[in-house]
């Protein structure tokens, strides 16, 4: 009878926490969880007849993956301008002084039907008392040479499903890791989307400043990234989930695949990144084992994820 006892009141326990676990999970959903669709102003700036504008979803610039949207307009015709050679460099400054950037497109595209230049920015810190972000830009009309920067503020990522990751890879490179969607999963079968990066290694700088040679990055090409999604969490016992798609890559430089999550709660996409010719550049094979009461174990290559 007294093993009977034990027995119920440890299950009651596990109820217990399992309950409570998720409506912590819950509740912090509700709260940072948006979804972002339409492209506001982040920031202004003025050269001589020209005003360029730049955008992001909901005018915000977040740490981790941002697509961006430059506007350049005439300020005496009122009328979008049609520039040439249109360059987009983040500069990041520390408190002592050192300057970093992130990955990004340095020659962005003219998208014709909006008029807008496009591109897209990883940064890799938020904006803080101890460092500041500073954009750079040149573009060229009438065989004419502009150059311009304004200072922006990058905030932090409230939204954990775009979280990002830089490590090192085996190779010795560094590599950056940034999900772009979904926003906002759904109890299913997801499009998982990612951006990887590496950073290209300086050589002997002009002797100018910005020098985007110093500053150069690109998206990885070729890469697999093999998904192993879990709830880490002691009371969901490292438990996995059917149906997930390794990441490859698409026409549009980004990788995708499918992640499955069978419910809400913390989740970790554990990751195996491979390189064109199959070798592991970063991440280790997690134990499959139903591990109840233990926190599982996590890939050496992982990014978390709660929705």
């Amino acid at each position: 009878m007294k093993m009977y006892n034990f027995f119920v009141m440890s299950l009651l326990l596990m109820v217990v926490s399992c309950t409570l676990d998720k409506t912590n999970y819950e509740d912090e959903i509700n709260t940072a969880v948006p979804e972002h669709y339409e492209f506001r102003e982040v920031a202004a700036v003025n050269k001589d007849d020209y005003k360029i504008s730049i955008e992001a979803l909901n005018g915000t610039l977040y740490q981790g993956y941002n697509e961006i949207r430059l506007k350049i307009t005439n300020t005496q015709t009122n009328q979008n301008t049609n520039v040439s050679n249109m360059t987009f460099l983040p500069v990041m400054t520390n408190a002592d002084g050192s300057k970093t950037s992130c990955p990004h497109q340095y020659m962005l595209d003219y998208n014709v039907a909006g008029q807008y230049y496009a591109g897209y920015s990883v940064f890799t810190d938020k904006s803080n008392s101890k460092l500041s972000w500073k954009i750079y830009m040149s573009f060229m009309v009438n065989q004419k040479m502009y150059t311009i920067d304004t200072a922006i503020n990058v905030q932090e990522q409230t939204n954990k499903n775009l979280n990002m990751t830089s490590f090192t890879g085996n190779d010795g490179e560094q590599y950056f890791i940034a999900l772009v969607s979904p926003q906002k999963p759904q109890v299913a079968e997801n499009k998982l989307v990612a951006g990887i990066y590496k950073y290209n290694k300086p050589t002997a700088s002009n002797g100018n400043f910005p020098d985007p040679s110093q500053f150069s990055y690109t998206e990885v090409s070729g890469y697999t990234l093999q998904l192993d999604p879990r709830m880490p969490e002691p009371s969901m016992g490292n438990h996995s989930s059917p149906n997930n798609k390794d990441l490859t890559q698409g026409n549009d430089g980004l990788y995708h695949g499918i992640v499955n999550y069978t419910m809400t709660g913390n989740w970790t996409l554990n990751f195996i990144m491979l390189n064109q010719n199959g070798k592991i550049i970063k991440g280790t094979k997690v134990s499959t084992d139903f591990t109840p009461g233990i926190p599982g174990a996590k890939s050496e290559l992982f990014i978390d994820t709660l929705f």
